[in-house]
């Protein structure tokens, strides 16, 4: 199922968008579309690490001194 959106661009934005169309031989529909969905889909992923990360420091789930220390040394040089 879908719906309709309508939005506003810059002109700059829309005209790169239909040159990008044009170039893919893609609507300029379905290439928003798809560029919505790729927004909506990574902040959402960052949105649920977030609260995990949260829901982790609230039952006192740190790293030790000793963890972090360990992947420290890993990283230098």
């Amino acid at each position: 199922m879908s719906t309709t959106v309508t939005l506003r661009l810059e002109d700059d934005v829309k005209n790169k968008l239909e040159k990008l169309a044009e170039s893919t031989h893609r609507s300029r529909s379905f290439l928003a579309a798809e560029a919505i969905k790729a927004y909506v889909e990574s902040n959402e992923w960052q949105i649920a690490e977030i609260h995990q990360a949260i829901q982790e420091a609230d039952a006192g789930d740190f790293a030790t001194d000793a963890e972090v220390s360990a992947v420290l040394a890993k990283w230098k040089a």
